[in-house]
C-alpha cells in the first residue's frame, strides 16, 4: 500500500517553486493597474501548483511504463520502482489535472470565458510532455514548452486575471520567472543524459550533449538576471531582485563542475531556490512600484 509520504515524494515537492514563482511575479505585475485581488491570485496559484503536480505524476507514469526510469537517479519514481501501480499514479495525475481544470474554469468565468482555451492548452501540454504517442519531451521541446507555459502563460496570465489588463513589464518579467524554470529542467536532463540516450528519450540535453546543455543552463540564469534589469527600466524598484544573485552561485558552480547525480540534483534544487528568491524579490519590487 502506497503511503501518504510516498505520494508526497512522488509529487516532487522540491520542484513546485517553478509553479508558484510566475504567479508571484505575474500577480505583482498586475498590481500596477490596481490593488491585488487576493482570491484571484490564490486561484491562479492553485491552478499552477495542480498543473505542476499533475505533470510530475504524469511523467512518473509515462516514463515508468515506457521503461525510461528503470535506472534513473533522482526523486522517487513510484511507477518504475513498483511503489505504486501505474493505474494509481495515472489516477493521481488525472485528479491533479481535474483540480486545475475546475479552479481554472471558475477563474476564467469570473474574468474572461475565453481564458478557458488557455487553460485547456496548458492541461494538454502538461499531459503530453511525456505522455501520448508523440511526447514532445522525447524530442527536445521540453524547455521551449516550459518557457511558454511556466514563463509567459503563467506570468502574463496571473497578471491578466487581476484586472483584465497586462502591464508591459509582465512580458519581460515572464522571462525572469520562466528562464530559471528552463534551467531546472536542463539540470534534471543533464543528470539523466546517459540513461535517456539509451532509452531513446531525445531531450534537449541529449541532442546538444551534456557540456553544451550546461552552457545553455548558464545562459538561462544570465537571461533571467538581464530580464530583471529590463524590468527595472519599467519599474525601478524591480532592481531589488538583483539581491538574488548570490543564490545563483552555488547551482551554477554545481552545473559547471559536478558530473555525479547527487551534485546535479543539488544544482536542480539550488536552481529552484534561486528562482523562488528571484521571483519573490521581483514581486516585492513590482508591487512596491
Amino acid at each position: 500500500m502506497t503511503t501518504a509520504r510516498l505520494w508526497y515524494q512522488g509529487a516532487r515537492p522540491k520542484t513546485l517553486g517553478a509553479a508558484i514563482s510566475p504567479v508571484l511575479v505575474g500577480t505583482a505585475a498586475g498590481s500596477l493597474d490596481g490593488p491585488i485581488d487576493w482570491p484571484r491570485a490564490a486561484a491562479a496559484a492553485v491552478v499552477a501548483l495542480a498543473l505542476q503536480v499533475g505533470v510530475n505524476f504524469a511523467n512518473d507514469y509515462s516514463d515508468g511504463v515506457r521503461g525510461t526510469d528503470a535506472h534513473r537517479r533522482g526523486p522517487v519514481r513510484l511507477t518504475a520502482t513498483g511503489l505504486a501501480t501505474p493505474r494509481a499514479v495515472q489516477r493521481a495525475a488525472l485528479l491533479s489535472f481535474a483540480l486545475a481544470a475546475v479552479v481554472g474554469a471558475a477563474l476564467s468565468i469570473v474574468v474572461e470565458p475565453w481564458l478557458l482555451l488557455i487553460g485547456l492548452a496548458a492541461i494538454v501540454a502538461a499531459a503530453t510532455y511525456t505522455g501520448g504517442p508523440r511526447p514532445y519531451g522525447y524530442i527536445g521541446l521540453g524547455e521551449v514548452m516550459v518557457l511558454v507555459f511556466f514563463g509567459f502563460v503563467a506570468t502574463v496570465g496571473s497578471a491578466y486575471v487581476q484586472h483584465a489588463t497586462v502591464p508591459g513589464v509582465a512580458w519581460v518579467a515572464a522571462l525572469a520567472a520562466g528562464l530559471p524554470a528552463c534551467g531546472i529542467l536542463l539540470a534534471n536532463n543533464v543528470r539523466d543524459v546517459d540513461t535517456d540516450r539509451v532509452s531513446g528519450k531525445r531531450t534537449l540535453a541529449v541532442r546538444l550533449g551534456a557540456e553544451r546543455a550546461r552552457g545553455l543552463y548558464v545562459v538561462c540564469v544570465a537571461g533571467a538576471i538581464l530580464a530583471v534589469v529590463a524590468c527595472g527600466a519599467f519599474v525601478p524598484t524591480a532592481f531589488l531582485a538583483l539581491l538574488a544573485l548570490p543564490a545563483a552561485v552555488a547551482p551554477v558552480r554545481a552545473m559547471l563542475t559536478r558530473r555525479d547525480p547527487p551534485g546535479l540534483i543539488a544544482a536542480l534544487i539550488g536552481t529552484v531556490r534561486f528562482q523562488l528568491v528571484l521571483s519573490a524579490l521581483l514581486a516585492i519590487g513590482l508591487w512596491a512600484g
